[in-house]
């Protein structure tokens, strides 16, 4: 499992996780869509909008590999501002590769572009 260095941990100041320390030797948690719904706690809306800033800053337009990232908090923008790099997606996969989706998750996120040029 790829560790992506300089990533956040977690968001600051709060209990929500953006990576994993170790390997589930049981496999990669598979990524799914989650439905955002628009009753969703301030709390949860923060970690969503710092997990997209954060993995703006970190990869930009880039590929990258799903590595250390947490399957949870990747599910709440997966299938949106978060898609699959390849036709080939194994969602079960720490080496499955990920691109953001630039113009929905600008849409989505703002602030999370804000002063940031990657």
């Amino acid at each position: 499992m790829l560790k992506h260095r300089g990533f956040p941990g977690r968001l600051a100041s709060t209990d929500f996780q953006f990576t994993l320390r170790r390997a589930n030797p049981k496999g990669a948690t598979p990524l799914i869509r989650r439905e955002r719904k628009r009753d969703r706690k301030p709390a949860d809306r923060r970690a969503d909008l710092g997990f997209m800033k954060a993995l703006w800053e970190q990869f930009g337009n880039d590929p990258f590999e799903r590595g250390n990232l947490d399957a949870g908090r990747l599910s709440w923008l997966f299938g949106r501002e978060v898609i699959p790099a390849l036709d080939e997606f194994d969602p079960e996969s720490y080496e499955a590769l990920l691109v953001i989706d630039e113009a929905v998750a600008r849409a989505s996120f703002p602030e999370a572009f804000d002063g940031s040029s990657a």
